[in-house]
């Protein structure tokens, strides 16, 4: 007897049939797993929007992550929400957004550590 495919295993499927290249799906089960975790292990069709702009809200603020990798996980749980669950997350999910740094000159030099 065989068991069925975990989350995860679902996910990996999903995005192989889709041709969907191995860097967005290893980032995609990155930000997922982090997501599960984050809301202490639950399965994610007992979550919803609320849950999803909270984790995203921890990535800008806590996590100080940068907008592009705020996007990249809003893009995973996305995919998971309506590719793997079939649950509809609404349009649009407004959530406190990571700030792009800014990089200061001083004297023609760039200030920064980058």
């Amino acid at each position: 007897m065989t068991r069925p495919p975990t989350l995860i295993e679902k996910v990996r499927e999903v995005l192989r049939l889709k041709h969907m290249s191995l860097s967005t799906e290893t980032s995609y089960v990155f930000y997922i797993r982090r997501f599960v975790r984050f809301h202490h292990n639950r399965h994610p069709r007992e979550m919803g929007v609320p849950e999803i702009r909270a984790y995203l809200a921890h990535l800008a603020v806590e996590a100080k992550v940068a907008p592009s990798t705020q996007n990249v996980a809003l893009s995973a749980l996305l995919f998971l929400y309506r590719e793997i669950l079939r649950k509809d997350v609404g349009g649009r999910i407004d959530s406190v957004r990571a700030q792009r740094r800014r990089a200061v000159f001083v004297g023609g030099e760039c200030a920064c550590s980058c």
